[in-house]
């Protein structure tokens, strides 16, 4: 089974925010699908089902590999850097 380093490697930061998307809620959108939190620095953004796909947005601009379901219930990760699932 191959292993992924930022899986492994990832923390466990405090959420930026838990009202929802933090780029949505700053431009005044409220139509997300699902919330994804980053490994690395918190940052709450929206899935890739979400309109403006904020999460992997945070991806490209930041470079943080790891994200995690935000919510309720979810606890796969998710590694774009390696495209796997953890």
């Amino acid at each position: 089974m191959t292993t992924c380093a930022h899986l492994t490697d990832a923390g466990v930061p405090q959420p930026q925010t838990t009202q929802g998307c933090q780029d949505c809620l700053r431009d005044g959108n409220t139509d997300w699908v699902h919330l994804r939190l980053c490994l690395t620095c918190g940052h709450v953004g929206c899935c890739d089902s979400s309109p403006y796909r904020h999460a992997t947005a945070h991806f490209h601009e930041s470079g943080h590999p790891v994200i995690r379901s935000f919510e309720a219930g979810q606890s796969w990760r998710w590694c774009y850097v390696d495209q796997m699932l953890g």
